[in-house]
């Protein structure tokens, strides 16, 4: 059974915790968090002990870490941990600078540890089927990619605060969904990005509304659209088009119930919380970190897909401030 340090208690940090104690396959050994008692609430919930974060590294009962503390934090730790030897598991992104990542990676490589980053949309249901699909010909040659990503509600402006903005935040996610369908580099970025819904986000720096157009260096566009404000619900969708048809991944509904009437039919709500939406998704993510801990083999999502997704969340937050298109180098 594979033992975990978790590092950081706060939400996804118990989502990860609580997915791992109920794996049967895994256990949490030590959990540690800034805020003593949210590591003390954690620990007690999934039948493991507090400790710091020295100590969970150098310990030589766990065998993996969970890196769910705060982003500037994630690159010094996920170097720790390797030079440890443990096998780990980081929530995206690596660091909030390319230059960062890039001097974390060889760490990693030369350690010869797995390293996996949280880009959990890669293992939910729907969206995997896509990509699996796509692989197998299923509408020919990929032309146009279009994601769209919007959140209920915005953050607290504490959190944006710190958060790098929303392309590195928010659209990252879309940004390495999209190298993941595609299967090819993107190779110029355009960026477009306003503030719609809270103006004290624009006291930020940063924006709640916001769009970007990508291309490959074989002509593939890809669409993505963001917004921090959705009053339907968590709004989930992507459409691929091709050279033999299309295909689509829709929004999860809270049950799949239908009224028809005179006025036509009306489906129930969408899921509204993240979470939620994507419980399974984060379950196979930690089932995959275990294969390849277990068995060996590639991860689906590894550094160098955290260092890409970063160079174009970058690319990203340039062309926006500047208007103009960026290329990625």
């Amino acid at each position: 059974m594979v033992r975990f340090g978790v590092l950081g208690a706060g939400r996804i940090g118990k989502v990860h915790a609580n997915t791992i104690a109920r794996s049967g396959r895994a256990s949490v050994a030590y959990v540690a968090d800034a805020m003593p008692e949210a590591a003390r609430a954690l620990a007690a919930a999934v039948g493991a002990r507090v400790a710091s974060v020295e100590e969970i590294i150098a310990a030589r009962d766990v065998d993996a870490v969970l890196i769910a503390t705060p982003t500037d934090t994630h690159a010094d730790l996920i170097e720790k941990a390797a030079q440890a030897g443990k096998a780990i598991l980081c929530e995206k992104p690596v660091s909030l600078s390319v230059e960062r990542i890039e001097q974390c990676l060889p760490v990693v490589e030369k350690a010869g540890v797995p390293l996996m980053i949280g880009f959990n949309r890669r293992y939910d249901p729907n969206f995997a089927s896509l990509e699996k699909r796509l692989r197998a010909g299923a509408i020919g040659d990929i032309e146009l990619i279009t994601i769209i990503s919007r959140d209920p509600a915005p953050p607290p402006v504490s959190y944006i605060e710190r958060s790098g903005g929303l392309y590195r935040d928010m659209m990252i996610h879309d940004f390495d969904m999209a190298r993941f369908l595609l299967g090819e580099e993107l190779v110029v970025v355009h960026a477009l990005g306003s503030v719609l819904t809270d103006p004290a986000i624009e006291a930020t720096g940063d924006v709640d509304t916001a769009s970007v157009q990508m291309q490959t260096a074989s002509g593939r566009i890809v669409v993505i659209t963001n917004s921090r404000r959705a009053t339907y619900g968590y709004d989930q969708r992507i459409e691929v088009h091709g050279s033999k048809g299309m295909l689509r991944a829709g929004n999860v509904h809270m049950t799949t119930l239908e009224r028809a009437d005179a006025g036509g039919f009306t489906a129930d709500v969408i899921q509204n919380f993240f979470i939620d939406r994507y419980a399974t998704a984060y379950a196979a993510e930690i089932a995959a970190f275990l294969d390849t801990i277990e068995q060996g083999g590639e991860l689906r999502a590894n550094g160098h897909d955290g260092l890409q997704a970063q160079k174009l969340a970058e690319a990203a937050t340039e062309s926006r401030k500047t208007g103009q298109a960026v290329a990625i180098k």
